[in-house]
């Protein structure tokens, strides 16, 4: 059922409570999951569909939980608080507690005490500094002139000592060098022609290690291009819905594991894998189409009361 045909069959006497169970049962929302997902716990939601308001004792959040839940389930809010308001507009009573300014004398034992603790504070910073001065062998405040001997000393003891004198290294003695052998010009024309004589030699052995280029390189084979990635496959076990309408959906798997949850909205997809046996309810399931296998799957035959279809896919 859509939302406008809710609408259309709402009478002028339906309370809040009765607007949104008839939208929840209609979707196929188990209570215990439209609580989970208001943050709710699961005797308020039954509390707003029943218009008990004793777990809800403010008024503001009544207003504030049905205008949630009724979002949630799709209808309209300010339908669902008109409601409200016509049915316990009257028997809300708001109190205002104003606040009381209470105005105390100040007390004088508070005084008296704060006087003791300033004059034993001075008392003891006194014995302290008296204490400290007798530590260091005075009994008497010092003068003017003990202040200067101690700018004396403290300028004495700043001052650096004076400098050792630097000793001058002994003179390092190096013993004469040994003179080397003169080689004649006769020697040294000797050995030019040496030298040139065994170039030729070196350029000849240069010439014969040029290097040869490998004839097995040039006529190696190519490798053969690699075989084409095969094509994906499509999985067998993939549930495809499409949500004309809105719808809730629950799918459990083989395994016994919920793989798809939720209110789905209008103009939404949704693809679904896990191992068959699935379990299935769909609320609203003349809103939703359904593909299993590459085949349309008729949720019309199987929708029961309220437009629900509750059955199992795959065996």
């Amino acid at each position: 059922m859509s939302e406008t045909q809710l609408h259309d069959s709402v009478t002028s006497t339906s309370t809040a409570g009765e607007l949104l169970s008839r939208q929840r049962e209609a979707l196929g929302v188990p209570i215990v999951d439209a609580a989970r997902a208001l943050n709710l716990r699961t005797a308020v939601v039954e509390g707003l569909e029943k218009d008990n308001y004793e777990e809800i004792p403010v008024t503001a959040y009544r207003r504030g939980y049905l205008r949630a839940y009724a979002k949630y389930l799709g209808l309209d809010d300010k339908l669902v608080l008109d409601a409200y308001q016509a049915r316990h507009g009257s028997s809300e009573t708001e109190r205002k507690i104003a606040p009381v300014a209470v105005t105390r004398p100040p007390s004088k034992v508070g005084a008296w005490l704060f006087k003791l603790v300033t004059l034993l504070v001075i008392v003891g910073l006194i014995g302290v500094t008296v204490a400290w001065w007798q530590s260091r062998g005075g009994s008497e405040p010092p003068s003017m002139g003990t202040s200067s001997t101690l700018e004396e000393d403290a300028a004495d003891s700043a001052t650096p000592p004076p400098a050792e004198p630097m000793v001058e290294p002994d003179p390092v003695v190096i013993p004469p060098m040994i003179d080397e052998p003169q080689v004649s010009m006769e020697d040294e024309d000797a050995s030019t022609d040496a030298d040139a004589s065994t170039e030729p030699a070196s350029d000849v052995a240069d010439a014969s290690a040029e290097p040869v280029t490998d004839v097995a390189e040039a006529q190696a084979p190519e490798a053969p291009a690699e075989d084409a990635a095969p094509e994906p496959v499509a999985n067998p076990n993939l549930l495809e819905l499409t949500f004309n309408e809105q719808s809730w959906t629950e799918i459990f798997d083989a395994n016994n594991q919920r793989v798809f949850v939720g209110l789905q909205t209008p103009g939404t997809t949704a693809s679904v894998e896990g191992t068959p046996p699935f379990r299935l309810t769909i609320g609203n399931a003349t809103g939703v189409e359904l593909r299993y296998q590459g085949d349309t799957v008729n949720l019309a035959q199987r929708a029961g009361a309220n437009n629900v279809a509750r059955f199992t896919l795959g065996e």
